[in-house]
């Protein structure tokens, strides 16, 4: 086959859940197989990891001109080499209008339908106007939980048949690392040290990370130690806000902001912190709570959505809707030394089930499928 991935998104949403799906899932296809053709869309100057692959070719664009791209340069290019499929990771944003090859879309979830009032102006127009154009459009789409697949099936009437689910994976650099020198990093670097309640993943208001606050300020004082919050991120949507409410719930000498952390540093907090922390209420996977797993973390997360799905029996799963639900599961991992143990046992048992080699697998499934249905 010949098939064509618009790669773009693996630079220009670095750092992202769909940067890091892009990245990853275009690494793995390209390590297991050699049998097929591969033309790539890519932005930036980044590329190194592809060079040592013989069956690619790699057009580099400019995100300046990206509508001439997915109007004219991109449809032309698939019908030029016979492009067999061509696939979209980004949630088929920028599908060409003209339809030169089969198309297939990973649509990571339909959060703005569903909670748009957490979605940014801007996304949310782009994606609200293209996303019945996407559906119709596509001959088959890749989401990344059973909870996506039903949203996508009940919103819009797409038949089961149509939509693959695979999962994401953590990356491999998320690993368990010897506690104490992972806070010797954390502290040297950024200077911070032992008893931390660690959050990472944006501060979209969909993330709920004000009720992590509320719920510490109901308990830290009577824990044993003197444990901090560090909120990982660059400062965007309710970062301000939620530096206000951390004076104003009297715990704002005990929580710590780091703005942006480069993402091999992350692995460090996962490794230095006692408990990771995520009561998103809304999510298409909910890759954190699965890099913490994969880490040995003891983590606290939703019951609600994508991530039972996810953590399984590997985390402890609270209401994110009731804040005193969550502070008693944030001090009970705290203090009970049995729990978190088994937290970190049945986390990382869970996490190991998950890999991005499988998912380059099942998407390789999903582009032989397609090609036997339309073009075999």
């Amino acid at each position: 086959m010949h098939i064509s991935i618009d790669a773009r998104g693996a630079s220009w949403y670095a750092g992202t859940g769909i940067g890091t799906y892009t990245r990853e899932i275009l690494r793995n296809i390209l390590d297991i197989d050699e049998s097929n053709n591969y033309y790539l869309f890519w932005s930036g100057r980044d590329y190194e990891m592809l060079k040592k692959y013989n069956n690619i070719k790699i057009s580099i664009s400019s995100r300046k001109h990206h509508r001439f791209w997915e109007q004219y340069y991109i449809p032309d290019i698939l019908k030029s080499r016979n492009i067999d499929i061509y696939h979209m990771p980004q949630n088929g944003i920028g599908i060409p209008p003209v339809k030169n090859s089969l198309y297939v879309a990973t649509i990571h979830d339909l959060i703005p339908y569903i909670m748009p009032e957490t979605a940014g102006r801007g996304y949310l127009t782009k994606f609200i106007s293209q996303m019945p154009f996407i559906i119709s459009s596509v001959d088959m789409i890749i989401t990344v939980s059973k909870w996506s697949k039903n949203d996508i099936m009940r919103i819009f009437g797409v038949p089961e048949d149509k939509i693959a689910v695979t999962h994401l994976a953590a990356d491999s650099i998320f690993k368990p690392i010897d506690k104490e020198k992972a806070s010797v990093f954390i502290k040297e670097k950024y200077g911070l040290g032992d008893d931390i309640i660690l959050y990472l993943g944006g501060f979209s208001p969909r993330k709920n990370v004000k009720s992590i606050l509320v719920a510490f300020s109901m308990i830290y004082k009577n824990l044993s130690k003197k444990y901090k919050i560090v909120i990982i991120g660059s400062a965007k949507d309710d970062h301000q806000f939620l530096g206000k409410l951390a004076q104003t719930l009297n715990i704002g000498d005990r929580v710590f902001f780091t703005g942006y952390v480069p993402y091999e540093d992350l692995p460090y907090f996962y490794n230095a912190c006692d408990v990771f922390v995520y009561p998103s209420l809304y999510e298409g996977f909910g890759l954190p709570v699965l890099e913490a797993m994969n880490c040995g973390t003891p983590t606290i997360t939703s019951n609600v959505s994508s991530i039972p799905e996810v953590a399984g029996d590997g985390a402890l799963l609270i209401n994110p809707f009731d804040t005193e639900e969550l502070s008693d599961a944030m001090a009970e991992v705290l203090e009970d030394d049995t729990l978190k143990v088994d937290l970190i046992e049945k986390g990382f048992e869970r996490a190991s089930m998950f890999s991005w080699k499988r998912t380059a697998e099942e998407t390789l499934k999903v582009y032989e499928n397609v090609y036997n249905i339309y073009r075999g």
